[in-house]
């Protein structure tokens, strides 16, 4: 009986974390604190470092990276193509070895101005106090580029409590197909 109870629990948490962005208007992702808009995403969680060793503060980078995933998509297909500006991606990590943490993450985006010139997936890799396994993060998703292109790849980010990320943008094989 506990294990069915546990089943359904985890659907329906699965179910209320779905998220779908169908247009590139302001877009409020209240259970993350993320808003997205034609420009850019960014949004802060606050709460524990850590729960059971694992880095929960650091998971706030998976939501992140996903959410501006569905959003590049969007942009795209309402023919507003855009990139990610690695160069100004703003980082916080107020708090970070206190036990509790604020995680601010501002994500803007740079117009292009063809389908090709855009990138349609986003995906990080980093480290919470430790250095990021970025060779591990390419080899994985080397798999996921168009036949003939890269990742393209920013440098090293780091907040000054010890936050590591590289950010990683790609087109999206099936999304961007005709870019072959």
């Amino acid at each position: 009986m506990k294990s069915v109870l546990i089943i359904i629990i985890s659907f329906l948490q699965f179910l209320s974390c779905q998220k779908s962005v169908e247009t590139p208007s302001i877009q409020t992702k209240k259970e993350h604190n993320i808003i997205c808009t034609d420009n850019s995403c960014s949004g802060s969680y606050t709460g524990p470092e850590f729960i059971n060793r694992s880095d929960v503060a650091h998971q706030f980078s998976n939501t992140m990276s996903g959410i501006v995933g569905d959003h590049l998509k969007a942009l795209y297909r309402n023919e507003a193509y855009s990139k990610v500006d690695f160069s100004n991606i703003k980082m916080t990590t107020k708090g970070m070895g206190s036990g509790q943490v604020t995680y601010f993450l501002s994500i803007p985006f740079i117009k292009v101005n063809s389908k090709c010139e855009a990138y349609t997936s986003f995906d990080h890799v980093g480290g919470w106090n430790h250095a990021p396994e970025l060779a591990k993060r390419k080899s994985h998703l080397q798999k996921l580029l168009l036949q003939g292109h890269n990742l393209d790849i920013s440098d090293l980010k780091k907040t000054p409590e010890g936050l590591q990320e590289y950010w990683i943008q790609w087109k999206h094989k099936e999304v961007q197909k005709e870019c072959e």
